[in-house]
């Protein structure tokens, strides 16, 4: 039975596959069961791992770093690379009421842990552990442990109190949007399955009756109303046309407009009345709208179209033809000439059959040419973020320099790579199954192993009489800041839920709990929030658990 002992005891490169392999199909097996409606999903593979370790079972010291790091690093950069392409327009439209409250999580979290280590006598050494571990924040607790080597002062508390209630801070979270969800979601608090789509665009039709833009050109009101606008379709004496740039406008046309919403009442200004009809509605048949033009979606699959702007392919001037709107990643962009065109784009072409085909052979649109990665893009994308990652930044007043580390160097360049990347011409495209199925794998591995590694002296720890209060002040600064943020997020800033789950999950840099989102709500409103506050959260983290030890030490 020696075979038996490589693969589950022995430390080899086999084994240590084996393990990680068997913790993750329990834990994923075991995750799906429900007890009272909810399951952990994914999360339970880090139960089932720290289960492993005190039953025993370990794999070799260096592997288990290794797979590790690995794991989380594939995980954040696959998470980077899907919400780059939506991740600054969320910004620009949205980013001080996402940041606002992932902030007020973090400053709620570390008052109250100053005020819980004076209420229930806890050393504050052992309390910025409690912290770190609360919040899932593993470079916090690095900044920690060397403040306070620097003040002379044994860290191994520290690390101790974060092993004991980092595995609370995990399933923490999910349990308080659970809770949030029960108490305080309302149905209209719910993202709808399309809402991303639709919400950097806006369609409307207007009748022509301001007499300034009567003769003018679509070209010259384009350039000298200052809006951004896409004029689909034209109907004037009962025909329908697509307007070139060129195209004169009369008095009584009819117009078709593509637009951003809060350009709608501009553009009553420009063109006159607003017709009533509501051309948002996702039930429109668009081909039955008028019977000489029709509505077609063309995929970008030619690798030379990739980085291109849209006005250089010349396509509305050559073939009679209008680009209204483009799909990319889940979001839906205005089409607008400055638009750089990405592999996997879907652009909603209208005109006739023949230029519509002719068209499509430019573009491409043959989908199977995108079932095969570009890999090459992925690898050079993690080597510049563990790079970035690993450059130290110094900043006045904190005594040791702060690294995003290897969670904030690859999440910041796959969002990077993902949205500026087709400009240098690098194809970043990947399938949505293709990288749900690479940040799954990254998770399992990252779970499994930080499990397992805990498991070995999580039961041993809780036994120790002061095992039970780090136990409770863990809990508390995990779920207390997130369930009492989240209802004034929905209220006052009146975000959507799948936001607000995001945005609580990046500001306890919690994975685990994204995965728990993504899996329950509608759209990609978690993953966007989660990376458009982690980066602020996991510097603030950082430096203001060195602040907590600097002044109450």
């Amino acid at each position: 039975m020696e075979w038996l002992s490589d693969i589950f005891v022995a430390h080899t490169p086999l084994q240590a596959v084996t393990v990680i392999s068997l913790i993750s199909v329990l834990g994923i097996g075991l995750g799906r069961i429900r007890i009272f409606g909810v399951s952990l999903g994914a999360a339970f593979i880090f139960f089932v791992g720290i289960l492993a370790g005190h039953l025993g079972l370990s794999i070799d010291p260096r592997m288990l770093d290794y797979a590790e790091s690995f794991g989380l690093v594939i995980f954040v950069y696959s998470l980077g690379l899907q919400v780059g392409p939506g991740f600054f327009s969320s910004l620009r439209s949205d980013g001080i009421r996402l940041v606002s409250p992932a902030v007020a999580v973090v400053l709620l979290g570390t008052a109250m842990a100053v005020a819980l280590s004076r209420l229930c006598g806890i050393p504050m050494p052992d309390m910025s552990g409690i912290l770190c571990g609360a919040t899932t924040n593993t470079p916090a607790l690095g900044a920690a442990q060397q403040t306070l080597r620097q003040a002379g002062v044994d860290a191994n508390g520290a690390a101790l109190s974060c092993a004991l209630t980092y595995p609370l801070g995990v399933v923490g979270v999910i349990l308080a949007l659970v809770v949030i969800r029960k108490l305080f979601v309302r149905p209209s608090d719910l993202p709808e399955p399309d809402a991303e789509h639709r919400k950097n665009v806006f369609i409307a039709s207007y009748r022509l009756t301001n007499p300034a833009v009567f003769g003018r050109s679509v070209h010259d009101v384009a350039v000298q109303s200052h809006h951004r606008f896409v004029i689909s379709r034209l109907w004037r004496d009962g025909h329908v046309s697509i307007p070139t740039s060129d195209k004169t406008l009369r008095a009584d046309d009819i117009l078709l407009v593509i637009t951003t919403p809060g350009e709608a009442d501009a553009l009553r200004l420009i063109f006159g009345e607003q017709e009533q009809k509501d051309w948002n509605k996702e039930s429109i048949d668009w081909n039955s709208v008028d019977s000489q033009l029709i509505s077609q979606r063309i995929l970008v699959t030619r690798p030379e179209i990739n980085g291109r702007k849209l006005a250089s392919l010349r396509l509305r001037n050559n073939y009679g033809i209008n680009i209204s709107r483009v799909y990319r990643s889940g979001v839906q962009l205005l089409a607008t000439p400055d638009l750089r065109l990405q592999l996997g784009d879907r652009l909603t072409v209208v005109g006739e059959t023949e230029a519509i085909r002719s068209v499509e052979r430019i573009l491409g649109n043959a989908v199977k040419s995108l079932n095969e990665p570009n890999l090459a893009a992925v690898f050079i994308g993690l080597i510049l973020g563990l790079a970035l990652g690993s450059v130290p930044i110094a900043l006045p007043g904190v005594s040791i320099p702060v690294k995003l580390g290897l969670a904030g160097g690859p999440i910041v360049v796959g969002i990077l790579i993902g949205t500026f990347g087709p400009r240098l011409h690098m194809i970043t495209y990947t399938t949505q199954s293709a990288n749900l199925m690479l940040r799954a794998l990254g998770l399992s591995m990252y779970l499994a192993c930080l499990g397992l590694d805990a498991g070995a002296r999580f039961f041993e720890t809780v036994m120790r009489p002061e095992g039970a209060l780090w136990l409770g002040a863990g809990f508390a600064l995990t779920f207390v800041p997130v369930v009492l943020i989240a209802p004034l997020a929905l209220r006052l800033l009146r975000l959507d839920f799948g936001a607000v789950a995001g945005v609580l999950c990046g500001s306890m840099a919690n994975p685990m709990a994204l995965n728990y989102a993504d899996a329950t709500i509608e759209g990609d409103h978690p993953s966007v929030s989660y990376a458009t506050v982690y980066p602020v959260c996991m510097f603030l983290r950082v430096i203001i658990v060195q602040l907590m030890l600097m002044a109450f030490l």
